[in-house]
């Protein structure tokens, strides 16, 4: 679900645009000024900045060359109710991605909007794959020549091609991240992200928030909205290390989201629909594990 930051000092079309959006199917955010939006863009996800373009102590010009400073992908749309043309091309300029004039139709800034995330995703996308191109065919990273790793390895790209969770076992420091990544590579979901977690570094109140996300206000510091490690992960491959660390709680929540590809944040009761390959690693034996009561026998199953 895409992530829109709305700033306006006039809260009837903060109220209005964050219904329009909502309905849209976006996931909005809102500022009263340009100064409150740069701290939302400090501890937020976001996909999209729509900003009205003259607003006290901040313009939508100065908003803008800051978020193209500090977030030089993320795509600004500037409204105003005061056009001209000079001021449109100063936006585009400075880096704009469109300029829309007050009062408009909501069909036209939601065509707009969706070109402007559109453009984004592809950046995205178009960096991934140059990220990628030169190892989607071989593992460079892996070094073995031997018959058991060369079997490992024609393991990995059939297993690529499956829908399935993986689970890789091994001691620690023998690559199970490497084949993780490997797998992701050789996959269709090579052009997508490829997020990583570990779950031993983190308390459960923290790996919660880490893999699910979090609602503004869910508890203390928790100043924004923020998304877990699934919503990054959304079309791409999520890496859980260490998954046997998890606890009993947390186990519960990963198992529903493996059959039902869903969740809720943290302190959030709307239900996010994710398509995620999890692939997770554990340097223990998990049939062990199972026998000892310490990881559910549904969930290694």
């Amino acid at each position: 679900m895409d992530t829109i930051l709305v700033v306006d000092d006039e809260i009837n079309y903060l109220t209005v645009m964050e219904a329009l959006l909502g309905d849209a199917g976006y996931e909005v955010l809102t500022a009263p000024s340009a100064v409150e939006a740069l701290k939302i863009a400090g501890v937020s996800d976001l996909d999209l900045v729509l900003t009205d373009m003259k607003m006290p102590k901040m313009s939508g010009i100065e908003l803008l060359d800051e978020v193209r400073r500090l977030y030089p992908e993320l795509p600004v749309i500037i409204m105003t109710a005061y056009g001209t043309v000079e001021k449109a091309v100063t936006a585009m300029k400075k880096g704009a991605f469109d300029y829309i004039l007050k009062p408009f139709k909501n069909e036209e800034i939601l065509v707009t909007i969706a070109k402007a995330l559109e453009h984004r995703h592809l950046i995205l996308k178009n960096r991934l794959l140059n990220q990628e191109l030169d190892k989607k065919y071989g593992f460079p990273n892996i070094v073995g020549e031997s018959r058991v790793m060369k079997d490992i390895l024609a393991l990995v790209k059939r297993v690529a091609q499956s829908r399935a969770t993986v689970l890789v076992t091994g001691e620690s420091g023998t690559g199970k991240e490497l084949i993780a990544r490997a797998i992701h590579q050789c996959s269709s979901r090579t052009a997508k992200s490829f997020i990583s977690v570990n779950c031993a570094a983190l308390t459960e109140t923290l790996l919660e928030s880490e893999l699910f996300g979090h609602e503004r206000g869910a508890f203390t510091n928790a100043v924004a909205m923020r998304k877990g490690r699934f919503e990054l992960a959304d079309s791409g491959t999520l890496f859980m290390d260490e998954v046997a660390e998890m606890s009993q709680a947390l186990q519960v929540k990963l198992l529903r989201v493996l059959q039902e590809m869903e969740f809720e944040r943290v302190g959030g009761n709307r239900t996010i629909k994710v398509d995620v390959r999890v692939v997770a690693a554990s340097n223990r034996d998990l049939k062990e594990e199972v026998e000892a009561g310490r990881f559910r026998e549904d969930l290694f199953y």
